[in-house]
């Protein structure tokens, strides 16, 4: 089979190599999936510059969510059969076959194409458990999201809409500001011409945002803690900004706020029901017609590392998927 593999460390465009490696099998537990899709993500490109929290060994196969369909079982498995279409998580996916365990995959949602299917794990199973899980989000409240126009904030904007939230998007162009907007939100910011802190007073009466969704990090958590509401609840999810939120215990002290931190990760290895019961809801959502994956562009399997480099330069809108098969 075909597999895109980071050979060294660097930027995506530069370090990622197609190669032809032999074909997988599945072991006792797992599935063989025949890749019909990959989702771009910002880890693709932190794993590509070695910055990502795990460093798989050099050479290996980037790539962290997919749509695909079941070719093969291994022995024992019992959520999965061969025919199958499939979404999934499991770095290393970007190639025309993957294996993953049975419990990183689930149904694909029928009102989903392979593209939608694949932009749906990460995204909406990150912005449900941040808005969810972590931040008990409650209808009425006010909810800031930064990067709406991402494929992670996008997702927060249209599960924040879903919960009865009202929604303030940050966006960081004009040109973005639509998609946001698109997704659900009340109120859009363009913070390259808009003070965030000012807008968000405003817009609350001088109370604050309830909740804040913060894929970014740097000046974006620091203007968060200045516009935060009496009992909010600012819920970290990234740092794709480049700089590592900043949690002055002090201030969240006077201002009575609370620091979330949300790894998905951790609940798909610690508490796979709760997964489940998440990608559930998150079907049901769908199947309602009240979110949807936002797809911006579908690229060719051989351009596959211009277009992990594209997300890394903050170059996208919503979700950027390579067709795979």
């Amino acid at each position: 089979m075909r597999a895109w593999q980071v050979v060294r460390h660097g930027e995506p465009a530069e370090v990622l190599e197609l190669v032809d490696v032999a074909d997988p099998s599945p072991g006792p537990g797992q599935v063989l999936v025949r890749v019909r899709a990959v989702a771009v993500n910002f880890p693709d490109a932190l794993l590509a510059r070695g910055e990502y929290q795990v460093r798989p060994a050099l050479p290996f196969s980037p790539g962290i969510e997919l749509c695909g369909e079941v070719v093969g079982v291994g022995d024992g498995v019992a959520r999965a059969a061969v025919g199958d279409r499939v979404v999934g998580s499991r770095i290393g996916v970007l190639s025309e076959l993957a294996v993953l365990d049975e419990r990183e995959v689930f149904p694909a949602p029928a009102g989903l194409d392979d593209a939608e299917a694949a932009a749906l794990t990460i995204g909406y199973q990150t912005a449900w458990f941040g808005l969810h899980r972590r931040a008990a989000l409650q209808p009425g409240e006010t909810l800031l999201v930064h990067a709406a126009a991402g494929g992670v904030g996008t997702a927060a904007v249209q599960l924040g809409a879903a919960a009865g939230a009202r929604v303030i998007g940050v966006v960081g162009s004009a040109a973005k500001a639509e998609v946001a907007r698109a997704a659900g939100a009340d109120v859009v910011v363009d913070r390259s011409v808009q003070d965030l802190v000012e807008v968000v007073k405003a817009e609350t009466a001088g109370a604050g945002a309830d909740v804040v969704f913060d894929p970014v990090g740097g000046d974006a958590f620091e203007r968060s803690t200045r516009c935060i509401a009496f009992e909010g609840r600012i819920v970290v999810v990234g740092f794709a900004g480049g700089v590592i939120q900043d949690v002055r215990a002090g201030h969240a002290l006077v201002k009575n706020y609370g620091v979330l931190g949300l790894h998905w990760a951790l609940y798909a290895q610690r508490r796979p029901d709760l997964v489940d019961a998440a990608h559930a809801e998150l079907t049901r959502l769908i199947e309602a017609g009240t979110i949807r994956p936002v797809v911006a562009d579908v690229v060719a399997f051989e351009d596959a590392p211009a277009a992990v480099q594209r997300l890394a330069d903050g170059a996208t809108t919503g979700r950027l998927v390579v067709r795979v098969g």
